[in-house]
């Protein structure tokens, strides 16, 4: 593979459609790795665009194909649609497209047509592309989420998921001042908005760890606790950190605790570069017996589906088999939670998913297994949390379409329990 960001872009996609792994997966590999920095991140750039613009670009390219190519030439075709009809130079476009099917044995034979075809689409795909639906989510996902929340709801979700996605920032301290420094805007939640970041390590605050990235929506739960100044807490699922760094800088006395050793080098490198400390602990959540805490934080395991505006990989991958196992598994470490609690403690449960049986339904069945136990709306009475966020049983509800004017905000439940 020819060092460039296009070809980056390239293999990522063909992990991601042929392999089925997660983009997240991929970033650290070695393969991604050979490009430089900046290469590096527009190559991710032109992943994802491609992966949330990939129904548009089959149905761009479909009328000019006689029968369907391999999926390695039909990546190529999606990455150069996507960047031709979003304004990209079409001879830079087409003439690399055209060389990358060329150098590869299976594919040399498909050079004189992938030229031909992006010729006609650079000519008449954006006029197409402007005109087609924004792409939908897969059946298996958006069948219960038109269910769960309506379908105009799920349509506006996923014109935000087709939108891209803002950089989201949580400040150690003045975020207004972060904001006005990096060109960005102060959300009404107390993060900072940047729109087109650019290569994020190389930003002013990165290297000084006065800052680091954790959508508006993610930095909320943590809020719910209030002054932690002084208060032992753990972050039972804490990879890859951000919630264990907002207690850390609040001055709680941290345990951040996983079971990946591999997702728990990514705590150790935030508390680094942002000179904040946490005891980080490697263990089975279910297993572990410490404490007890004045606060617990569980961000479970979860479908992840209220991050697909960041992660379009998600919906390409997944196919939903797997969320009943985690429903169960968020019940049990829900319990185990409540036993790691000091009398009058708080747990903080919450997911990033868009589905009402990983959050709303979790908190209601726990209320009914244990006999106590509360939920403490109040805790969200927070600056910039919208009246109708709240849900019934008294947690909050976030969804992408939120905000949808400024960009939108991942798909998030949280809830703050005690006993007594």
């Amino acid at each position: 593979m020819a060092a460039t960001a296009r070809a980056g872009a390239l293999w990522l996609l063909g992990q991601v459609l042929a392999e089925g792994r997660l983009l997240s997966e991929l970033t650290g590999t070695a393969q991604h790795l050979r490009l430089d920095p900046a290469e590096r991140a527009r190559a991710q750039r032109l992943a994802l665009e491609t992966l949330r613009g990939l129904e548009k670009a089959d149905r761009v390219v479909k009328p000019y194909l006689r029968k369907m190519p391999p999926l390695a030439v039909r990546n190529v075709l999606r990455l150069a649609t996507v960047e031709l009809c979003q304004g990209g130079d079409a001879h830079g476009v087409v003439n690399e497209a055209v060389a990358h099917v060329r150098r590869g044995k299976r594919t040399a034979a498909y050079g004189g047509m992938v030229n031909a075809v992006l010729r006609k689409v650079a000519l008449e795909g954006p006029a197409k592309w402007a005109e087609l639906r924004v792409p939908h989510l897969p059946k298996w996902l958006r069948q219960p989420l038109a269910e769960a929340w309506g379908g105009a709801t799920v349509a506006a979700m996923e014109a935000v998921h087709f939108a891209g996605v803002p950089l989201d920032l949580t400040v150690k301290s003045d975020a207004r001042e972060w904001a006005a420094r990096l060109g960005g805007a102060l959300l009404p939640t107390g993060s900072v908005r940047l729109t087109a970041p650019g290569q994020v390590s190389a930003l002013p605050g990165f290297g000084s760890g006065d800052w680091w990235v954790q959508d508006a929506a993610a930095a909320l739960p943590v809020r719910g606790l209030g002054e932690v100044a002084g208060l032992s807490v753990l972050d039972m699922c804490a990879a890859p950190g951000g919630k264990t760094l907002q207690l850390a800088a609040g001055g709680a006395d941290v345990t951040a605790l996983d079971i990946s050793e591999g997702r728990l080098a990514r705590v150790h490198e935030n508390l680094a570069r942002t000179g904040l400390s946490a005891a980080v602990v490697t263990a089975d959540a279910l297993a572990f017996a410490g404490g007890p805490f004045d606060a617990v934080v569980l961000d479970a395991p979860c479908s992840a589906t209220g991050t697909i505006r960041r992660h379009p990989d998600l919906p390409l991958v997944q196919r939903g088999e797997a969320i009943g196992g985690l429903i169960e598994l968020q019940a049990a470490l829900l319990d185990h939670a409540l036993t790691l609690l000091k009398p009058g403690g708080r747990l903080l449960y919450c997911t990033c998913s868009l589905l009402p049986d990983e959050g709303e339904c979790q908190i209601e069945a726990a209320l009914a297994r244990h006999e106590g136990l509360r939920v403490m709306p109040a805790a969200f009475d927070l600056p910039g949390v919208a009246p109708d966020w709240r849900s019934d049983e008294g947690g909050l509800r976030l969804r992408p379409d939120y905000w949808a004017e400024r960009g939108g905000m991942d798909g998030f439940y949280m809830a703050c329990l005690t006993r007594g």
